[in-house]
């Protein structure tokens, strides 16, 4: 594939970014919690956990799957962490996520639920969220999150299909 045609390529993606983008302006004013500026950063990763996944769609379903339970980790680590508090002090949360890591890597054992790379963004995600997001609660923080991480996989599917596409063109000389 000479250069002037691997341009395409990359012109593919930057109009994908600036489409994210838009769907971002317009999705934050609906999304919690209310006067949030947008959350593409988590469209932007999950994008990029669509390709470590395998490319395929059902990659991205357990990519989905496994963000999710992300959220269901960080969800315990936070009220675990919370609950041991008085008890164990500054060991509480780092307990709390031993404990949950080492139970989280058992969910590798079960194809759908074996992206564990995705649950740890997903957990990454989850904690950012509810540390620098004004009002943000376990719920509004999990429906947004999963809201924008299918944004992002999504565009990772439609990346992967219109690049397909366009090599397939170019090979053929059409």
């Amino acid at each position: 594939m000479s250069l002037k045609q691997f341009a395409v390529i990359p012109i593919i993606i930057g109009v994908l970014a600036f489409l994210i983008q838009v769907v971002d302006q317009l999705l934050a004013p609906m999304m919690p919690p209310a006067t949030n500026v947008g959350f593409s950063w988590i469209c932007f990763q999950s994008w990029a956990v669509y390709f470590f996944s395998g490319c395929t769609l059902k990659g991205g379903i357990k990519a989905f799957i496994s963000y999710a339970l992300g959220i269901i980790v960080s969800i315990l680590i936070m009220t675990m962490g919370g609950a041991m508090s008085p008890i164990l002090g500054f060991c509480a949360v780092p307990l709390a996520v031993g404990i949950m890591a080492c139970a989280a890597i058992f969910l590798e054992r079960n194809e759908w639920t074996s992206c564990i790379p995705a649950l740890f963004i997903g957990a990454g995600a989850f904690f950012a969220f509810m540390n620098y997001v004004p009002g943000a609660t376990f719920g509004n923080a999990a429906f947004t999150i999963m809201v924008y991480c299918f944004i992002g996989l999504l565009f990772g599917f439609i990346t992967i299909f219109f690049r397909s596409k366009y090599e397939e063109k170019v090979k053929s000389g059409k």
